[in-house]
């Protein structure tokens, strides 16, 4: 994967790990106020053999000195009942009292440091303090030597224990950490998990991941819209006819680089609405008062016609055949000037029928006749046909259907075009769910297709007086 991808998921998917982390934070600190508290008395205690009337260790002449395997002695039989029960008894505490107590050799001397815990500081300092005594009083039982010799171990306190003042466990800071590291793992985990098997197109950045092509519009999904497909006759104030209108600027744009006024429509797979995206794109650009010309070049599923409500028996395929003459086949649409030249006939050789020479020629011939010329080609992963018309044109125009492509399909195209050098001029999102209230209108629009319309006429007018 991908940094960039990674980066995808986090942006994506941030309210579950946020969600995640809300959680645990809480329940951590609630697990670190619910947990009873546990303080740590210390304390420093040096061991040295005696006699029994309390002369230096001496025994006919000779001294014994404890040894390192003494003291591991020691502390092996700290929390046996041979020292633990006398501890008990010494500092008034219950048959079976839970004692926490350890105690560790400092090198190679015969200094112990005594570690004890409890929920009672007091309770943890006394013990701390009472062990030296205690194990002192019972290590001649275990050993052989101090045991014949007559001598006993004497502890000594070297720094005794006091009451703490705070607790040890829990750590606050320590488990809130831990409980926002663990939110963060957690919620981080479980975005990776739904976003394997999340195959389709959810928004930019899955194809930002594949291609540096411009996001040229977003184009909304309307469940509540009662109108037809080509919004921007049907609904010209509506958020989906905006939305054109703001893809034909874009694209406008990316126009004045190429300077062909042509491009290709098309998708990566079937149903995501390349031919609706394709009609009301040229809808828009007659608006604007430029002579558009739709032409419907998938002749493997001719929709143009369909969409448009017109008649398609005859068309593309009549003229590139030589039975008619282009001017003859060429329908008017609506009252905004645009122009349709629909597919005609299904022919059996799509493919080779787009890439022949009459094909080259119809084509330079009409984008020297409109000012633009939009056509509708199959979509790029079944077929070749896209690839064979773009070359002819200006651009290619790719929409995707979000939350319905899927990201396999589009990368698959999107290698396509770069395999034989295609121009991708940019991408146009379909069906994106817009949180607007529906309906929503801007009043400016009913002003700018009033100056679209004079202009559109003002050009019509100045076409006729030349002729």
């Amino acid at each position: 994967m991908q940094f960039s991808e990674f980066l995808n998921v986090l942006r994506t998917r941030w309210k579950l790990i946020a969600a995640c982390v809300v959680l645990a934070v809480p329940a951590a600190t609630a697990l670190t106020l619910l947990t009873t508290p546990v303080y740590e008395a210390r304390a420093r205690i040096y061991l040295s053999a005696e006699g029994r009337g309390g002369d230096a260790a001496r025994s006919t002449g000779s001294v014994f000195v404890l040894t390192s395997d003494d003291l591991d002695t020691y502390v092996s039989i700290l929390n046996t009942p041979a020292v633990l029960g006398p501890l008990r008894k010494e500092l008034g505490l219950a048959t079976g009292h839970p004692i926490n107590v350890s105690a560790e050799v400092t090198g190679s001397t015969s200094i112990l440091n005594i570690t004890a815990r409890s929920s009672d500081p007091k309770e943890a300092a006394a013990v701390a303090n009472e062990v030296g005594p205690q194990l002192g009083a019972v290590a001649g039982e275990f050993s052989t030597l101090l045991k014949s010799s007559g001598q006993k171990v004497v502890s000594t306190p070297i720094q005794p224990a006091s009451a703490p003042s705070r607790p040890v466990s829990p750590d606050p800071v320590r488990n809130i950490g831990l409980g926002l590291l663990a939110g963060l793992v957690l919620g981080i985990g479980l975005a990776f998990i739904r976003h394997a098997p999340d195959t389709k197109v959810r928004g930019e950045e899955d194809i930002r991941a594949h291609s540096d092509a411009p996001m040229l519009a977003a184009l909304p999904l309307d469940r509540s819209s009662t109108t037809g497909l080509v919004s921007v006759e049907d609904d010209p104030h509506g958020r989906h006819a905006e939305a054109i209108r703001r893809l034909r600027t874009n694209l406008m744009f990316v126009d004045v680089t190429t300077g062909r006024h042509s491009f290709v429509v098309t998708s990566a797979m079937p149903g995501e609405g390349k031919t609706t995206t394709a009609a009301n794109l040229a809808l828009a650009m007659a608006d604007s008062g430029r002579r558009t010309l739709l032409v419907d070049a998938d002749l493997r599923n001719p929709s143009v016609a369909r969409t448009l409500g017109m008649e398609g028996s005859v068309g593309l395929t009549t003229v590139l055949l030589g039975e008619a003459e282009v001017r003859d086949v060429i329908q008017p649409w609506g009252s905004h000037g645009m122009d349709v030249l629909p597919a005609g006939p299904v022919p059996p050789n799509p493919s080779e029928l787009l890439g022949s020479a009459p094909m080259e020629e119809l084509l330079r011939s009409l984008v020297g006749t409109y000012d633009f010329v939009l056509i509708d080609s199959p979509p790029v992963v079944p077929v070749i046909d896209a690839v064979v018309i773009e070359r002819l044109t200006g651009g290619l125009l790719m929409v995707v259907a979000t939350d319905r492509t899927r990201k396999k399909d589009t990368a698959a195209a999107l290698r396509q075009l770069d395999t034989v050098g295609a121009r991708l001029s940019g991408f146009a999102r379909n069906f994106v769910a817009s949180k607007a209230e529906g309906g929503y209108r801007y009043g400016y629009h009913a002003y700018e297709q009033e100056v679209e319309r004079e202009t559109r006429r003002a050009r019509k007018t100045k076409t006729r007086s030349r002729t």
